[in-house]
């Protein structure tokens, strides 16, 4: 990676495998989660296939678990668009940013948004990062609110003395 004249961390390269992840199991039709696993576990047996972050397994978990919830949300932000009609790559890289920002609370709304722009600068289209930069502009804007909620939320269910059952999807 000499030449590159930015850093890349190592949540950069977990959040694009999970990009790789999220755009090839929707190719495919196959679970995203069961593919990084699958993906993690042949990593560790076969030197050819590149190591897989725990992080990208978190991202693509959380994605695939709130997936009509982040799908409505970026969805009701596009105008005159479906989200359908968005080229996969994008989905998958708005998927990503709209869950780090509501689920995500040890990464900065600033860094998730950034890192969103960065991607959609690598692997899409010219009109990709503005795009992107748009639309999470204003997921940002309720993103504070989403993530209060689901502190209180939290709060309410461990102060119940119960467990909280996140098993509804």
């Amino acid at each position: 990676m000499s030449g590159t004249h930015k850093k890349l961390g190592a949540r950069h390269k977990a959040r694009k495998r999970a990009v790789d992840f999220l755009f090839e199991a929707e190719a495919r039709d196959l679970d995203p989660v069961d593919l990084a696993t699958e993906r993690a576990e042949l990593s560790g047996k076969d030197d050819s296939v590149a190591p897989v972050a725990p992080y990208t397994v978190t991202v693509v978990t959380g994605v695939a678990e709130n997936l009509d919830r982040l799908d409505e949300v970026i969805s009701s932000h596009l105008q005159d668009w479906t989200l359908e009609r968005l080229p996969a790559v994008d989905r998958a890289i708005l998927r990503i940013a709209v869950w780090e920002l509501f689920h995500a609370t040890d990464v900065p709304p600033v860094v998730a948004v950034d890192e969103a722009v960065e991607l959609a600068k690598q692997l899409s289209t010219d009109e990709s990062p503005g795009f992107v930069n748009g639309i999470l502009g204003q997921v940002v804007l309720v993103a504070s609110q989403v993530r209060s909620a689901a502190a209180a939320t939290s709060r309410r269910a461990e102060t119940a003395g119960g467990e909280s059952n996140d098993a509804r999807s």
